[in-house]
Protein backbone atom coordinates (compact mmCIF):
# COMPACT_ATOMS: atom_id res chain seq x y z
CA UNK A 1 0.00 0.00 0.00
CA UNK A 2 1.27 3.63 -0.51
CA UNK A 3 0.64 6.30 1.61
CA UNK A 4 2.10 9.98 1.93
CA UNK A 5 1.74 12.86 4.19
CA UNK A 6 -0.44 12.18 7.72
CA UNK A 7 -2.72 9.84 5.92
CA UNK A 8 -0.41 7.05 5.88
CA UNK A 9 0.23 4.80 2.56
CA UNK A 10 12.49 1.46 -21.85
CA UNK A 11 14.40 -1.80 -24.83
CA UNK A 12 17.69 0.49 -25.46
CA UNK A 13 16.86 3.97 -24.98
CA UNK A 14 19.82 5.62 -27.41
CA UNK A 15 18.97 9.31 -27.12
CA UNK A 16 21.39 10.93 -25.10
CA UNK A 17 20.12 14.33 -23.97
CA UNK A 18 16.82 15.49 -24.95
CA UNK A 19 17.36 19.24 -27.41
CA UNK A 20 15.86 22.15 -25.91
CA UNK A 21 13.61 23.58 -28.02
CA UNK A 22 14.81 27.60 -29.06
CA UNK A 23 13.51 30.27 -30.89
CA UNK A 24 14.56 33.94 -32.37
CA UNK A 25 13.32 36.85 -30.71
CA UNK A 26 13.36 38.92 -34.19
CA UNK A 27 13.66 42.46 -34.36
CA UNK A 28 14.70 43.56 -31.16
CA UNK A 29 15.02 47.14 -31.42
CA UNK A 30 11.07 47.79 -31.68
CA UNK A 31 11.06 47.86 -27.79
CA UNK A 32 7.32 49.64 -27.76
CA UNK A 33 5.85 46.38 -28.91
CA UNK A 34 7.73 43.75 -27.05
CA UNK A 35 5.09 43.75 -24.52
CA UNK A 36 2.56 43.08 -27.12
CA UNK A 37 4.53 40.63 -28.73
CA UNK A 38 4.84 38.88 -25.25
CA UNK A 39 1.06 38.46 -24.67
CA UNK A 40 0.21 37.74 -28.21
CA UNK A 41 2.69 34.53 -28.32
CA UNK A 42 1.55 30.99 -27.37
CA UNK A 43 3.51 29.23 -24.95
CA UNK A 44 6.76 27.18 -25.86
CA UNK A 45 5.29 23.78 -25.80
CA UNK A 46 8.26 21.69 -24.20
CA UNK A 47 8.80 18.14 -26.17
CA UNK A 48 7.14 14.96 -25.53
CA UNK A 49 8.46 12.59 -23.27
CA UNK A 50 7.79 10.18 -26.22
CA UNK A 51 11.01 11.65 -27.60
CA UNK A 52 12.60 9.28 -24.79
CA UNK A 53 10.94 6.13 -25.66
CA UNK A 54 9.06 4.39 -28.63
CA UNK A 55 6.11 2.60 -28.62
CA UNK A 56 7.77 -0.05 -29.45
CA UNK A 57 10.35 0.36 -26.51
CA UNK A 58 7.73 0.63 -24.20
CA UNK A 59 6.08 -2.36 -25.56
CA UNK A 60 9.11 -4.83 -25.37
CA UNK A 61 9.46 -3.89 -21.44
CA UNK A 62 6.13 -4.60 -20.53
CA UNK A 63 5.59 -7.73 -22.94
CA UNK A 64 2.68 -9.07 -20.53
CA UNK A 65 1.12 -6.09 -19.39
CA UNK A 66 -2.96 -5.57 -19.14
CA UNK A 67 -4.35 -3.43 -22.71
CA UNK A 68 -5.49 -0.98 -20.25
CA UNK A 69 -1.49 -0.01 -19.81
CA UNK A 70 -1.01 1.85 -23.30
CA UNK A 71 1.60 3.88 -24.53
CA UNK A 72 -0.19 6.64 -25.42
CA UNK A 73 -1.72 6.84 -22.62
CA UNK A 74 1.38 7.11 -20.49
CA UNK A 75 2.86 9.41 -23.00
CA UNK A 76 -0.24 11.74 -22.18
CA UNK A 77 0.00 11.62 -18.91
CA UNK A 78 3.65 12.60 -18.68
CA UNK A 79 3.07 15.34 -21.09
CA UNK A 80 0.14 16.32 -20.02
CA UNK A 81 1.21 15.99 -16.07
CA UNK A 82 4.63 18.02 -17.18
CA UNK A 83 2.58 21.24 -17.34
CA UNK A 84 1.44 21.32 -13.57
CA UNK A 85 4.39 22.96 -10.96
CA UNK A 86 2.93 22.53 -7.47
CA UNK A 87 4.04 25.12 -4.45
CA UNK A 88 3.66 23.48 -1.01
CA UNK A 89 3.53 25.48 2.16
CA UNK A 90 3.84 24.39 5.30
CA UNK A 91 3.33 26.04 8.81
CA UNK A 92 4.07 24.44 12.15
CA UNK A 93 4.04 20.74 11.87
CA UNK A 94 1.22 20.03 9.02
CA UNK A 95 -0.60 23.13 7.98
CA UNK A 96 -0.67 23.36 4.12
CA UNK A 97 -1.34 25.76 1.61
CA UNK A 98 -0.69 24.24 -2.32
CA UNK A 99 -0.34 26.20 -4.99
CA UNK A 100 -0.66 24.79 -8.28
CA UNK A 101 0.64 26.71 -11.37
CA UNK A 102 -0.16 25.48 -14.96
CA UNK A 103 2.37 26.44 -17.08
CA UNK A 104 0.32 26.33 -20.13
CA UNK A 105 -1.25 29.08 -19.04
CA UNK A 106 0.86 30.65 -16.17
CA UNK A 107 -2.09 30.94 -14.06
CA UNK A 108 -1.26 29.58 -10.08
CA UNK A 109 -4.43 29.11 -8.22
CA UNK A 110 -4.71 27.91 -4.63
CA UNK A 111 -5.77 24.56 -4.43
CA UNK A 112 -5.87 23.64 -0.67
CA UNK A 113 -5.27 25.94 2.58
CA UNK A 114 -5.80 24.11 5.67
CA UNK A 115 -8.04 25.72 8.00
CA UNK A 116 -5.30 26.87 10.42
CA UNK A 117 -3.26 28.31 8.08
CA UNK A 118 -3.51 31.86 9.63
CA UNK A 119 -3.73 31.15 13.24
CA UNK A 120 -1.10 33.27 14.55
CA UNK A 121 0.27 30.08 16.57
CA UNK A 122 0.57 28.53 12.98
CA UNK A 123 3.05 31.82 11.98
CA UNK A 124 5.47 31.35 15.00
CA UNK A 125 8.01 29.99 12.59
CA UNK A 126 8.70 31.02 9.10
CA UNK A 127 6.92 28.89 6.83
CA UNK A 128 8.29 25.74 4.92
CA UNK A 129 8.24 25.81 1.10
CA UNK A 130 9.23 23.38 -1.42
CA UNK A 131 8.11 23.31 -5.16
CA UNK A 132 7.40 20.16 -7.03
CA UNK A 133 7.70 20.83 -11.06
CA UNK A 134 6.00 17.45 -12.46
CA UNK A 135 7.65 18.50 -16.15
CA UNK A 136 11.22 16.85 -13.95
CA UNK A 137 10.28 13.63 -14.72
CA UNK A 138 12.94 11.85 -15.80
CA UNK A 139 13.85 15.13 -17.49
CA UNK A 140 16.10 16.59 -14.78
CA UNK A 141 19.30 15.39 -14.97
CA UNK A 142 21.57 14.22 -17.54
CA UNK A 143 20.99 11.29 -20.34
CA UNK A 144 22.64 8.34 -17.53
CA UNK A 145 20.66 9.98 -14.56
CA UNK A 146 17.47 10.16 -16.65
CA UNK A 147 17.33 6.18 -17.71
CA UNK A 148 18.39 5.49 -14.20
CA UNK A 149 15.00 7.38 -12.63
CA UNK A 150 13.44 5.99 -15.38
CA UNK A 151 14.37 2.40 -14.94
CA UNK A 152 13.75 2.58 -11.35
CA UNK A 153 10.59 4.12 -11.76
CA UNK A 154 9.81 1.48 -14.06
CA UNK A 155 10.97 -1.15 -12.02
CA UNK A 156 8.60 0.14 -8.93
CA UNK A 157 5.65 0.52 -11.01
CA UNK A 158 6.26 -3.42 -12.65
CA UNK A 159 6.94 -4.83 -9.17
CA UNK A 160 3.49 -3.19 -7.69
CA UNK A 161 1.73 -4.84 -10.55
CA UNK A 162 3.31 -7.67 -11.38
CA UNK A 163 0.79 -10.75 -11.63
CA UNK A 164 2.87 -13.32 -13.73
CA UNK A 165 6.19 -15.53 -13.60
CA UNK A 166 8.64 -14.79 -10.98
CA UNK A 167 12.21 -13.26 -12.00
CA UNK A 168 11.32 -13.14 -15.13
CA UNK A 169 10.67 -9.32 -14.96
CA UNK A 170 8.24 -9.50 -18.09
CA UNK A 171 5.25 -9.28 -15.67
CA UNK A 172 4.85 -5.58 -14.74
CA UNK A 173 1.54 -3.73 -15.51
CA UNK A 174 -0.73 -6.64 -15.31
CA UNK A 175 -2.81 -5.30 -12.21
CA UNK A 176 -4.87 -2.47 -12.23
CA UNK A 177 -5.90 -3.11 -8.81
CA UNK A 178 -4.96 -4.76 -5.67
CA UNK A 179 -6.28 -7.94 -5.17
CA UNK A 180 -8.16 -7.51 -2.19
CA UNK A 181 -11.19 -4.82 -2.60
CA UNK A 182 -13.00 -5.35 0.06
CA UNK A 183 -10.63 -3.17 1.76
CA UNK A 184 -12.03 0.85 2.35
CA UNK A 185 -8.04 1.99 3.56
CA UNK A 186 -10.05 4.86 5.13
CA UNK A 187 -8.47 7.31 7.35
CA UNK A 188 -8.86 10.44 9.54
CA UNK A 189 -8.33 13.68 7.35
CA UNK A 190 -10.03 17.14 7.49
CA UNK A 191 -8.52 17.96 4.52
CA UNK A 192 -9.27 14.79 2.36
CA UNK A 193 -12.51 13.14 4.18
CA UNK A 194 -13.53 9.73 2.52
CA UNK A 195 -17.05 10.01 0.49
CA UNK A 196 -19.83 7.96 1.62
CA UNK A 197 -19.55 4.71 -0.08
CA UNK A 198 -16.44 5.01 -1.96
CA UNK A 199 -13.66 2.66 -1.59
CA UNK A 200 -9.68 3.85 -1.35
CA UNK A 201 -8.14 0.79 -1.87
CA UNK A 202 -4.97 0.60 -4.00
CA UNK A 203 -5.20 1.00 -7.62
CA UNK A 204 -3.00 1.84 -10.74
CA UNK A 205 0.93 1.56 -11.31
CA UNK A 206 1.47 2.65 -7.88
CA UNK A 207 -1.49 1.12 -6.43
CA UNK A 208 -2.18 4.57 -4.36
CA UNK A 209 -4.46 4.04 -1.63
CA UNK A 210 -6.57 5.61 1.24
CA UNK A 211 -8.74 8.92 1.06
CA UNK A 212 -6.04 11.39 1.75
CA UNK A 213 -3.57 10.35 -0.99
CA UNK A 214 -6.30 10.59 -3.63
CA UNK A 215 -7.55 13.60 -2.19
CA UNK A 216 -3.59 15.13 -2.54
CA UNK A 217 -3.10 12.89 -6.17
CA UNK A 218 -6.72 15.08 -7.12
CA UNK A 219 -5.24 18.55 -5.79
CA UNK A 220 -2.00 18.21 -8.09
CA UNK A 221 -3.39 16.28 -11.08
CA UNK A 222 -6.82 18.48 -11.23
CA UNK A 223 -6.64 20.81 -9.01
CA UNK A 224 -9.50 19.76 -7.10
CA UNK A 225 -9.38 17.29 -4.69
CA UNK A 226 -13.24 16.06 -5.26
CA UNK A 227 -12.53 14.35 -8.65
CA UNK A 228 -10.98 11.19 -7.41
CA UNK A 229 -12.32 11.49 -4.10
CA UNK A 230 -16.01 11.44 -5.20
CA UNK A 231 -14.62 8.96 -8.12
CA UNK A 232 -11.68 6.85 -7.51
CA UNK A 233 -12.95 4.59 -9.64
CA UNK A 234 -11.10 6.62 -12.86
CA UNK A 235 -7.89 5.75 -11.51
CA UNK A 236 -8.29 2.01 -13.02
CA UNK A 237 -11.07 3.23 -15.85
CA UNK A 238 -9.20 5.69 -17.38
CA UNK A 239 -5.13 4.72 -18.43
CA UNK A 240 -4.08 8.60 -18.65
CA UNK A 241 -5.60 8.81 -15.17
CA UNK A 242 -3.87 6.07 -13.88
CA UNK A 243 -0.38 6.98 -14.67
CA UNK A 244 -0.85 10.18 -13.51
CA UNK A 245 -1.30 9.17 -10.28
CA UNK A 246 1.90 6.93 -10.44
CA UNK A 247 3.81 10.26 -11.60
CA UNK A 248 2.48 12.60 -8.74
CA UNK A 249 4.06 9.96 -5.78
CA UNK A 250 7.14 9.68 -7.84
CA UNK A 251 7.73 13.56 -8.13
CA UNK A 252 6.06 14.25 -4.29
CA UNK A 253 7.36 14.73 -1.64
CA UNK A 254 5.80 13.40 2.22
CA UNK A 255 5.63 15.64 5.23
CA UNK A 256 9.06 13.64 6.54
CA UNK A 257 10.20 11.76 3.40
CA UNK A 258 12.00 13.28 0.35
CA UNK A 259 10.11 12.34 -3.43
CA UNK A 260 11.80 8.83 -4.90
CA UNK A 261 12.61 11.62 -7.67
CA UNK A 262 14.74 13.52 -5.65
CA UNK A 263 16.73 10.66 -4.04
CA UNK A 264 17.34 9.26 -8.11
CA UNK A 265 18.76 12.44 -9.28
CA UNK A 266 20.76 13.14 -6.36
CA UNK A 267 18.94 16.06 -5.27
CA UNK A 268 18.30 14.85 -1.89
CA UNK A 269 21.18 13.98 0.80
CA UNK A 270 20.46 12.02 3.81
CA UNK A 271 21.24 14.38 7.48
CA UNK A 272 23.49 13.05 10.09
CA UNK A 273 19.54 11.65 11.51
CA UNK A 274 18.94 9.86 8.46
CA UNK A 275 22.63 8.32 8.49
CA UNK A 276 22.39 7.08 12.08
CA UNK A 277 19.11 4.91 10.63
CA UNK A 278 20.97 3.86 7.20
CA UNK A 279 18.98 5.86 5.23
CA UNK A 280 21.12 6.91 1.92
CA UNK A 281 20.81 7.76 -1.41
CA UNK A 282 19.76 5.39 -3.84
CA UNK A 283 17.15 2.73 -5.29
CA UNK A 284 17.41 1.19 -2.53
CA UNK A 285 15.60 4.61 -0.74
CA UNK A 286 13.43 4.50 -3.15
CA UNK A 287 11.81 0.98 -1.50
CA UNK A 288 11.66 2.88 1.72
CA UNK A 289 9.82 5.75 0.60
CA UNK A 290 7.32 3.25 -1.08
CA UNK A 291 6.48 0.64 1.17
CA UNK A 292 9.49 0.93 3.87
CA UNK A 293 7.48 -0.14 6.90
CA UNK A 294 7.07 -3.42 5.10
CA UNK A 295 10.08 -4.20 3.12
CA UNK A 296 12.58 -1.80 4.80
CA UNK A 297 15.54 -3.00 7.95
CA UNK A 298 14.21 -6.75 7.74
CA UNK A 299 17.46 -7.84 6.20
CA UNK A 300 18.49 -9.21 2.23
CA UNK A 301 16.07 -11.62 2.61
CA UNK A 302 12.67 -9.84 1.91
CA UNK A 303 11.34 -11.14 -1.00
CA UNK A 304 9.47 -7.86 -2.26
CA UNK A 305 12.97 -5.81 -1.54
CA UNK A 306 14.49 -8.34 -4.27
CA UNK A 307 11.88 -8.13 -6.57
CA UNK A 308 11.89 -4.58 -6.53
CA UNK A 309 15.85 -4.30 -7.12
CA UNK A 310 15.44 -7.43 -9.61
CA UNK A 311 13.10 -5.31 -11.96
CA UNK A 312 15.45 -2.30 -11.44
CA UNK A 313 18.19 -4.02 -12.75
CA UNK A 314 16.61 -5.96 -16.00
CA UNK A 315 15.40 -2.21 -16.85
CA UNK A 316 18.52 -0.34 -16.13
CA UNK A 317 19.72 -3.56 -18.90
CA UNK A 318 17.06 -2.50 -21.23
CA UNK A 319 17.73 1.07 -21.44
CA UNK A 320 21.23 0.50 -21.67
CA UNK A 321 22.85 2.20 -18.66
CA UNK A 322 24.47 0.69 -15.31
CA UNK A 323 24.06 1.89 -11.46
CA UNK A 324 27.82 0.48 -10.44
CA UNK A 325 27.69 2.60 -7.19
CA UNK A 326 23.62 1.67 -6.71
CA UNK A 327 22.70 1.22 -2.91
CA UNK A 328 19.67 -0.93 -3.98
CA UNK A 329 19.03 -2.65 -0.94
CA UNK A 330 17.10 -1.29 1.97
CA UNK A 331 17.85 -4.23 4.02
CA UNK A 332 19.72 -2.43 6.67
CA UNK A 333 17.08 1.01 6.50
CA UNK A 334 14.74 1.87 9.25
CA UNK A 335 11.50 2.64 7.64
CA UNK A 336 9.70 5.96 8.73
CA UNK A 337 7.10 6.35 11.36
CA UNK A 338 4.21 8.82 11.28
Amino acid sequence: MKTIISTAKLAVISVSALALLSFSCGNAGNSKNVAAQKKQEAPVAAPSFSKFISEQQFNTLFPERDKFYTYQAFIKAVDELALIKLRVARRAESVYQFTRTDKSTGKATIVRQDGDWNEAWAKVKPDSVYMIDYGNFCTAGDAQTNKRELAAFFAQIAHETRHGRNESYTDGLMLLHEDNTSLNYISDSDEYPPVKGQKYYGRGPMQISYNGNYGYASDCIFGNKHILLDKPSLIETDPVVSFKTAIYFWMTPETHKPSAHDVMIGKWQPKESDKAKGRTPGFGMTINIINGELECNKGEDNYSMKDRIGFYQFFLSKLGVSDPNCACSCGKMEPYKY
